[in-house]
């Protein structure tokens, strides 16, 4: 099976008592909403309870109430699962917990827009990877530009250090999105995630748990409860549920609108408003992204075996 698709299912014929799943890019559309509209209002604890702390009470609530989701069906699901598909999920559960922590930290040095071009760009780097042309390259190029007049370093004002925390979120993305495709093709979302959400919450709790609780109090913990469900709880179970129905081409080309949308939720949210420079490069970003999921998909379509031939 090639890598960068998702796994296929046996077709079974439409029929008019057959229920109508919501498709796969509208649940990426809807998650990538919630998703920004989370990480924006989360920004607003920053100041009580540290970036890291707001991303651990975040975590744990999310993984809190999947566990009492999934209730007992979830302990004969681990047991029967196959020992590497459970170290991939726990993996995958740390993956997660270093994108969250890093993007936060990035979020609290750097406008957000800025923050999720620079994180977007690992999706970005599997697309390109995945396309398997020299020629794609171009479009990292493209996306380049688009940061470098997103951080404008000439000017002196860029925070070095949230740059370096984006990337670093960047780089875990990129094992995000290759880690849930293949977990989401193993579990069930929610069970998949009630494993995941707590390993990151456990793997989180040494640099985020000490500030939050001691500044924890009841207003903040409700708020951080909330924030949960926008980002990481709901968005999460939506993206794993769509790479179950899209392959990772399509949801490229979608996720290449994610620094926009998150440029937009800080606008609306919490009044970052952008300047001319940061327009340009966030449309950059976003045109770098969406070209290079197209490309992918072109290198995918060029290497299908013909008709008749072996799969």
């Amino acid at each position: 099976m090639n890598a960068t698709t998702a796994p296929t299912e046996p077709h079974v014929a439409a029929s008019p008592t057959t229920p109508r799943r919501v498709p796969g890019t509208a649940l990426v559309l809807a998650a990538m909403v919630v998703l920004h509209t989370g990480s924006a209002l989360a920004t607003e604890l920053f100041s009580s309870l540290g970036p890291t702390g707001t991303t651990w009470l975040r975590l744990t609530f999310a993984a809190a109430l999947l566990l009492a989701f999934t209730g007992r069906s979830l302990w004969p699901v681990v047991r029967a699962a196959p020992r590497g598909d459970l170290l991939a999920t726990v993996l995958l559960g740390s993956v997660s917990a270093g994108m969250m922590l890093l993007f936060s930290e990035a979020a609290a040095r750097l406008p957000l827009g800025t923050a999720t071009a620079l994180e977007f760009l690992g999706p970005l780097v599997v697309a390109v990877v995945a396309s398997r042309r020299c020629r794609e390259l171009a479009w990292l190029g493209l996306a380049a530009a688009g940061v470098l007049l997103l951080t404008s370093p000439w000017s002196g004002t860029a925070n070095s250090a949230g740059v370096l925390f984006g990337l670093g979120s960047a780089a875990c993305w990129a094992l995000y999105v290759v880690g849930t495709s293949h977990v989401g093709s193993r579990f069930s979302a929610p069970h998949a995630l009630a494993v995941s959400l707590t390993v990151a919450s456990l793997t989180a709790a040494p640099v985020g748990a000490p500030g939050a609780l001691e500044a924890l109090t009841w207003r903040t913990a409700a708020a951080a409860a909330g924030i949960a469900l926008l980002m990481p709880l709901v968005p999460f179970l939506l993206e794993m549920t769509a790479l179950q129905r899209i392959g990772k081409t399509t949801y490229g080309t979608l996720a290449g609108l994610e620094p926009a949308v998150s440029l937009l939720a800080g606008v609306v949210l919490i009044a970052q408003i952008p300047t001319a420079l940061h327009l340009v490069g966030t449309l950059l970003v976003v045109t770098a992204g969406i070209g290079a999921a197209r490309a992918e998909a072109r290198g995918r379509k060029g290497r299908r075996p013909p008709a008749g031939g072996a799969g």
